[in-house]
C-alpha cells in the first residue's frame, strides 16, 4: 500500500522559511513524477511543483521564485523548500504521486498546515 506522509508545516513569520517533506512508503522511482499542492482556506487546491524521476522540475508562475522541490531517492522522500515566506502562502500543502502509467497525481498524503502570521 503506497503511504505518503508531509511533515515540517507549521506557523512562521513573514520573511521566514521552511522545508516541507513528503516521505513515501515504497521506492519514489515507483512514480512517473512527485508533486506538491496546496489549499488556501477557502479555495480550492491548485498545483504548486513537480519534480520527475530524473530530477527535472515545473512550478506554477507563482512559486517559481521562492520555492524549490527536491528529491533524495535513498531517503524515498521528496522536498519543498520555501523562502520568504508570505501571508499568501498560508495553506495546507498536499505531497501527490502520480503512477508510472497514470496520467494524473493519483496518491495523496494527508497534508501539513502552513500557517505565515505575524
Amino acid at each position: 500500500q503506497v503511504r505518503l506522509v508531509e511533515s515540517g508545516g507549521g506557523v512562521v513569520l513573514p520573511g521566514g522559511s521552511l522545508r516541507l517533506s513528503c516521505s513515501a512508503s515504497i521506492s519514489i522511482f515507483s512514480f512517473g513524477a512527485m508533486g506538491w499542492y496546496r489549499q488556501a482556506p477557502g479555495k480550492q487546491r491548485e498545483f504548486v511543483a513537480a519534480i520527475a524521476n530524473g530530477g527535472s522540475t515545473n512550478y506554477t508562475d507563482s512559486a517559481k521564485s521562492r520555492y524549490t522541490m527536491s528529491r533524495d531517492n535513498a531517503k524515498r522522500t521528496v522536498y519543498l523548500q520555501i523562502d520568504s515566506l508570505k501571508p499568501e502562502d498560508t495553506a495546507v500543502y498536499y505531497c501527490a504521486a502520480k503512477g508510472m502509467f497514470a496520467s494524473d497525481f493519483n496518491f495523496w498524503g494527508q497534508g501539513t498546515q502552513v500557517t505565515v502570521s505575524s
